[in-house]
């Protein structure tokens, strides 16, 4: 399988509520536990079923507990047994909030590479 991702993915703990933007009905909260992410996008775990397409208005906690208020568009689901596996592009993602992601992901990878040696 080939790599399709534009942007470097890092692993992040984290929980993040969503909540769906393109339907009246939308107003429902879920609750996801956060895998990965990138500059771009968000790979996360849900046992409620999301639909391709569909936009969520979420607040992701990084790593200095800042938050930060995200637009995640499905672009990509996979079921789990019982859970959901999704992933989702940034929708109008402000660069500011790119760079803190951006700035995470290389404090990650400098801190692996002290472990290693």
């Amino acid at each position: 399988m080939s790599e399709k991702r534009k942007n470097k993915r890092t692993e992040l703990e984290s929980k993040l509520v969503v909540s769906r933007l393109d339907k009246e009905d939308g107003e429902k909260e879920v609750s996801i536990d956060v895998v990965n992410l990138s500059k771009t996008g968000i790979g996360f775990n849900c046992s409620s079923p999301l639909e391709i397409g569909s936009v969520y208005e979420g607040f992701l906690r990084i790593w200095t507990q800042e938050v930060i208020h995200a637009f995640i568009e499905i672009v990509r689901i996979e079921k789990k047994g019982d859970v959901f596996n999704y992933g989702g592009l940034f929708i109008g993602m402000p660069e500011m909030e790119t760079f803190r992601i951006g700035v995470y992901q290389t404090l990650q990878e400098n801190e692996q590479d002290e472990e290693a040696e």
